[in-house]
């Protein structure tokens, strides 16, 4: 059974098949940047193994430039 949390992310990301070619699903996430509610939840739920620690820096590391 799919969490609560898991629905409302796979509701708020768009697939895309076949892009940028076949065989590839892309995740478009700028659904999920336009719903403040989903996009809040799912930032709480990166937050939350990591509150109430000392944190200096955090890399965002992307994959395809």
């Amino acid at each position: 059974m799919k969490s609560s949390l898991e629905d409302t992310l796979l509701a708020s990301i768009r697939t895309i098949p076949d892009y940028p070619r076949p065989g590839i699903l892309f995740r478009d996430i700028t659904t999920l940047l336009g719903n403040a509610r989903a996009f809040r939840r799912a930032i709480d739920e990166l937050v939350h193994p990591y509150a109430g620690q000392k944190i200096d820096k955090i890399a965002g590391i992307e994959a395809r430039g």
